[in-house]
């Protein structure tokens, strides 16, 4: 990773202070094709308080989120394709999607698709003793 000052780079970000690089290697284990990308990050911290290992790190949570959390919301409950779009519906299904994905796996759900087809199997049951209801 590479993480220049900003200074000379011509970044037209007024707090900007730092822009890093991030080079991916990826594999596909089942097809056996390789891709890479890069990935620019622009930040307002100096380089002192964000060190090459803190914009890693940083990065690495990021995506840990964007696999834990949003894929699977868009996975296993087609979040992208809703057709919920006005007011504050969009934000109201999707708190109600993290909490379902919360509770599936507080009860130890780790495949939520899984999780999802087993509690509808039985939908005036098994969704209330996910809650605690029944």
């Amino acid at each position: 990773m590479q993480a220049p000052t900003v200074t000379g780079l011509g970044v037209d970000f007024p707090h900007a202070a730092q822009v890093a690089g991030v080079r991916s290697h990826r594999a596909d284990t089942k097809t056996g094709r390789q891709s890479r990308e890069t990935v620019y990050v622009i930040t307002d911290l100096t380089s002192r308080r964000a060190t090459p290992e803190r914009i890693a790190k940083t990065l690495r949570a990021h995506r840990m989120i964007e696999n834990r959390l949003h894929f699977v919301r868009d996975t296993a409950f087609r979040e992208d394709a809703s057709k919920i779009r006005t007011g504050h519906s969009p934000e109201n299904m999707a708190t109600l999607r993290s909490f379902a994905l919360g509770r599936l796996r507080t009860a130890g759900h780790t495949d939520i698709a899984a999780g999802l087809r087993t509690t509808a199997l039985r939908p005036y049951e098994r969704p209330l003793t996910l809650l605690g209801l029944n």
